[in-house]
């Protein structure tokens, strides 16, 4: 049996798990205040904070650290890479202390991940980051050269619940399989998955609007509002991610308070959440034309894919392609345990990461 330690840090939070094996014996969701984290410039810094967190919890609740085989974190902004798990080694904690500028709060996980592993003699992995980047030649290619189609987005969560549909639903192996999966939360994303890889995907800025998220807008009128010297370029990043979409137009990004007011009769509610259905539909039939429809499922997954309102609506325009699977929730933590089990019992070889320094 594997004992597995499960680090998923957030900005105010690190969420830990244990599992013995697939199976989950503990849990915590460790809240950071704002006095706490106000002595943090760097997210770097918090490296021995997080650290002493883990290792709290886990006395607290009576489990011994030395009991624990293997350490899994939530993935760094490694360099663009392929999917699967990466050895957290020496080379990966010295590239995240050297990245001052496109940082990330799961950068300070793989240092902790780190720590621990080497006081305890045990591997440590992180598994399908967020720069995961397997798309195919010609779906790199954009109108213009300087700006490259890239991959960015829910890989893991997504990859996980491809997994799990080709065992539950498939019953044969991913690399047998050819997927859509769209991710609803916060942001989207929506990966094609062919044969274990993801060849193509669309971002929360290249396709449907989001709560958040503005989606892909017409160029023009961008490049005038970002030259109207209404806006910093701050404002304006924030006015694109976090305060676009479903916030932008109803002043809320939480899709159940949008569907309380649909309920209640607002008519202005209800159409601009028909267009998210609509905007989240057209991404995954555009997906779908890559490999000519030829698809085994369409799963849907992340918070909003709770909402019987919302799937329905996308289930009436994409069913037509391909059976529609709702594998709702954000199940980050059992994807971090299920991809190190893989690792752990040979099913899957651990990339590792060299740091490239120029």
């Amino acid at each position: 049996m594997e004992r597995i330690l499960v680090i998923n840090p957030g900005s105010t939070s690190t969420k830990i798990a244990v599992y013995d094996d697939k199976t989950n014996i503990y849990s915590i969701n460790i809240a950071h205040d704002d006095e706490e984290l106000a002595g943090f410039s760097w997210v770097m810094d918090q490296r021995t904070f997080r650290t002493n967190k883990v290792t709290g919890a886990l006395s607290e609740a009576g489990i011994d650290i030395a009991s624990i085989t293997c350490i899994m974190s939530r993935g760094g902004m490694i360099p663009p890479c392929a999917s699967g798990a990466y050895e957290v080694n020496e080379d990966m904690v010295s590239y995240m202390l050297d990245q001052k500028l496109d940082t990330h709060i799961s950068n300070v996980g793989c240092a902790v991940a780190y720590d621990l592993s080497r006081r305890l003699g045990i591997p440590a992995y992180i598994y399908d980051p967020v720069t995961v980047d397997e798309l195919e030649p010609i779906a790199r290619i954009t109108g213009l050269p300087e700006l490259p189609h890239k991959s960015r987005g829910h890989a893991l969560n997504s990859r996980a619940m491809a997994y799990r549909c080709a065992e539950q639903e498939m019953h044969k192996p991913l690399s047998d399989c050819t997927f859509i999966v769209a991710h609803l939360g916060g942001g989207v994303s929506f990966w094609l998955i062919d044969k274990g890889r993801a060849i193509d995907m669309y971002s929360d800025d290249d396709s449907a609007f989001a709560p958040e998220r503005c989606g892909n807008l017409q160029a023009m009128e961008l490049i005038k509002l970002c030259y109207s010297e209404k806006y910093s370029f701050k404002e304006m990043t924030k006015k694109v991610r976090g305060n676009a979409g479903l916030r932008a137009h109803l002043g809320t990004s939480d899709a159940r308070d949008v569907e309380k007011l649909i309920a209640a009769g607002d008519e202005k509610a209800k159409l601009v959440y028909e267009a998210f259905a609509y905007s989240v539909a057209k991404a995954i039939g555009s997906l779908a034309t890559a490999v000519a429809g030829k698809l085994d499922r369409i799963i849907l997954t992340g918070g909003i894919a709770y909402s019987k309102f919302l799937t329905d609506m996308v289930c009436e325009r994409i069913s037509w392609i391909a059976p529609v699977v709702l594998m709702p929730g954000e199940h980050e933590m059992e994807a971090l345990c299920e991809g190190g089990l893989r690792v752990l019992s040979g099913e899957e070889k651990a990339h590792k990461f060299v740091y490239e320094r120029n």
